[in-house]
């Protein structure tokens, strides 16, 4: 008799917390139903979405060809002074392949990279002479401080790319 009372209060309460379960899971629908819509609805949605989108985006890799078609803003100054335009355009060149690959490493040493600026660390490497700056760059070097891979592992780069970040290097670590 007492096995058949509990098995008689066992189920009652099961039966009850079931019922429980679906009287909360239909309210949170209507609850959050009706949230979810309001929000969809106000002009707050806008700002909300402006306050949370990303800070910045890091490219790795190959330049996007709307980016590389650049122009310059004075044709005037481009008849006057073109090798002053073209070597910006080279040295602009460097900056971006070291912005977008070279810096993974140069900008904190890592595998014995020479930091951009560290005059110290770039000065016997600039002693070698600059085609063996870019020998090392184009093709990987593995040396006692560390190691160089290949185009520093963007195989898409361009070959005068490359040389254009190595000598943008050099030129800030002067």
């Amino acid at each position: 008799m007492t096995d058949r009372a509990f098995l008689k209060s066992f189920a009652g309460l099961i039966v009850a917390l079931v019922a429980l379960t679906v009287v909360l899971f239909v309210v949170a629908q209507i609850i959050g139903g009706k949230t979810s819509k309001t929000v969809e609805n106000t002009a707050d949605a806008k700002a909300v979405a402006e306050r949370i989108k990303p800070v910045g985006e890091l490219t790795v890799g190959a330049v996007q060809a709307e980016k590389v078609a650049t122009t310059s803003s004075n044709a005037v100054m481009d008849a006057i002074i073109p090798s002053a335009n073209a070597a910006g355009a080279d040295d602009n060149k460097g900056k971006k392949l070291y912005d977008t690959t070279c810096m993974a490493c140069h900008a904190a040493g890592v595998a014995g990279a020479p930091k951009l600026g560290d005059k110290a660390a770039w000065a016997p490497r600039i002693a070698q002479g600059m085609d063996t700056l870019h020998t090392h760059a184009l093709k990987g070097f593995q040396g006692k401080a560390g190691m160089m891979p290949p185009k520093g592992g963007n195989m898409s780069a361009k070959d005068e790319d490359v040389k254009a970040a190595v000598d943008y290097m050099v030129s800030q670590s002067k």
